[in-house]
């Protein structure tokens, strides 16, 4: 079964910011925030801090990947040239996306060398409280001038739009907001992270969420859903019934396969992720190979 992982970060140097201060390397794979708050980030048994594009190949190639998206974020720190030289490297296992901070006094130098001199196709933007944009910023509209000015940029640079709204339920979680910012830029395609980033007990409000977002121009990556979702264990029952709740409301066709790499690799292994979905014999296999493959080909690929 073919696989794109859609979902995937390279990382040269932890240098994350996020709403307990800034996060630098402790060792052992790990972050430590400004606060002494410790996360797990990169295995401990690759015994380094960094995660190199031929680190990820070797996880790929082991496991059938054939491509994969590199995505930028503040947990880990906007690791946008690193990804764009793994693009340039390997342009036909990666595609890199740009990621930038709209309030940078900077912002247009920035925007136009990401998008336009080194020709990213993808943005990313993580707003979520925790570690994106509403982490060190004021809580802000999603459809407000601020983003607008953004969607505007991506719509005329062809880009495809990749947010990350935060936990289900946070202050960034603005599904109402979202879906009229969509509304207002119908040519554009947006993935959004996480599956909306639901906790076991939000099933019934992530229904809610992907109905409210069941747009033709809209996917959904199902990135970290078994970290969200916990407790679970594999096969991942509990993750599984999002999923089909999921499949059920906005198709198939809108689900994207995303293992959040290298993090999750600290709790679960590729092939159980993978799995997840390969082997859920609820979903059809013509189901499997769209969520796995298909889609993912079809938004960041054009179907190529």
């Amino acid at each position: 079964m073919k696989i794109i992982d859609s979902h995937v970060h390279l990382v040269q140097c932890i240098a994350g910011t996020e709403s307990n201060g800034e996060m630098r390397s402790c060792g052992g794979g790990r972050g430590i925030c400004a606060d002494g708050t410790v996360y797990e980030l990169i295995p401990a048994e690759w015994n380094t801090e960094s995660v190199t594009s031929e680190r990820v190949l070797q996880v790929m190639d082991e496991h059938e990947v054939e491509r994969a998206v590199l995505l930028q974020g503040g947990f880990l720190g906007f690791q946008n040239l690193y990804s764009w030289e793994a693009g340039q490297k390997y342009p036909d296992r990666f595609l890199a996306a740009g990621a930038y901070d709209p309030y940078s006094r900077s912002r247009d130098r920035v925007v136009k060398h990401l998008f336009e001199d080194l020709a990213l196709h993808v943005v990313k933007f993580e707003v979520s409280t925790g570690s994106g944009l509403m982490a060190n910023h004021p809580v802000f509209p999603l459809d407000g001038e601020m983003m607008e000015r953004e969607l505007a940029f991506a719509e005329e640079h062809g880009l495809v739009f990749v947010i990350d709204i935060g936990k289900l339920g946070s202050p960034s979680s603005q599904i109402g907001a979202l879906r009229r910012a969509i509304l207002r830029h119908p040519g554009m395609k947006f993935v959004v992270c996480h599956l909306l980033a639901p906790k076991q007990s939000e099933l019934t409000e992530m229904a809610a969420g992907l109905e409210a977002l069941h747009l033709p121009n809209v996917w959904f990556d199902l990135a970290s859903l078994q970290h969200n979702v916990r407790p679970d264990a594999a096969p991942y029952p509990v993750t599984r019934m999002f999923i089909h709740k999921a499949a059920e409301i906005v198709g198939a066709e809108r689900l994207l396969f995303g293992t959040d790499l290298p993090s999750n690799l600290c709790k679960y292994s590729y092939a159980d992720m993978v799995n997840t979905v390969a082997e859920d014999t609820a979903l059809t296999a013509e189901q499997r190979q769209q969520i796995l493959y298909d889609n993912a080909r079809d938004v960041f690929w054009n179907g190529k």
